[in-house]
């Protein structure tokens, strides 16, 4: 099993391969529903599913549950890239939404999503400059500024700040609840912390569109069948007008 120390190098040269640098926030989705490889599906699976991930060739499909929260949506499309390039016999994957677990595939796969949105010297740098905190000194306010400053989950953050001794197990386990109404408490926007609104529960961005948008300009397709191609894609706005790469921004 890889240690943290390659997991956070590959997190960071993947983050630079998309054309982001190795400290600040990431916008996930846009740059995976900008991708000439990478198909991105959000998708409603209920509650035990996070997403999953399937490759054939140089290309790739993550599935997100946009029934969870939507930090933890950037973390499973985060997870869903390491399955996709990082792990090469693994062709499909299937991501349960529980971050604790022993398959050693999974581990690595939730390690570099984590230093994904977060790499280990953004968040120390986060942490000692912005925070001003050591460890030992965290409060649950620092916790929901550093998931609004990088966009994770409260699950997602509490598991981190213990592999890296910030937390203790015991102070994990008092600041699990009430994220959302701690952010609003704090000034920020609570919308991290809930799932997709119903009218983006279902989208589709990226690989998929780019050929069906390359087809149709060709003339290689009819129009019926371009809009058949969107609609099966939950992309009525292509169809109907309406919002577009909006969706995109985090």
């Amino acid at each position: 099993m890889k240690d943290r120390l390659e997991l956070n190098s590959e997190a960071i040269s993947m983050r630079k391969q998309f054309g982001a640098d190795d400290s600040s926030p990431i916008h996930i989705f846009s740059l995976l529903g900008h991708s000439d490889y990478i198909t991105l599906v959000l998708y409603p699976m209920g509650k035990r599913f996070a997403g999953m991930s399937v490759r054939v060739g140089e290309n790739g499909l993550i599935a997100v549950n946009s029934g969870m929260s939507y930090g933890r949506q950037r973390l499973s499309c985060a997870h869903g890239l390491y399955h996709l390039y990082h792990q090469e016999l693994c062709k499909r994957a299937v991501c349960l939404q529980d971050l604790e677990t022993d398959d050693p595939h999974e581990m690595e796969a939730n390690r570099f999503a984590s230093y994904f949105i977060a790499p280990y010297e953004a968040l120390r740098e986060f942490i000692y400059k912005r925070l001003e905190k050591n460890k030992g000194e965290f409060l649950t306010d620092d916790v929901v500024r550093i998931e609004q400053y990088f966009g994770f989950s409260r699950q997602a953050v509490l598991k981190r700040l213990l592999e890296e001794d910030y937390l203790t197990l015991s102070q994990t386990k008092t600041m699990m609840a009430g994220a959302a109404e701690q952010a609003a408490r704090l000034g920020f926007d609570p919308s991290l912390y809930a799932p997709s609104p119903k009218d983006k529960s279902y989208q589709t961005f990226g690989k998929y569109i780019q050929l069906a948008e390359e087809l149709k300009s060709k003339e290689l397709i009819s129009t019926g069948k371009y809009e058949e191609l969107m609609l099966s894609a939950f992309r009525s706005d292509m169809v109907f007008g309406g919002e577009g790469d909006d969706d995109l921004n985090d």
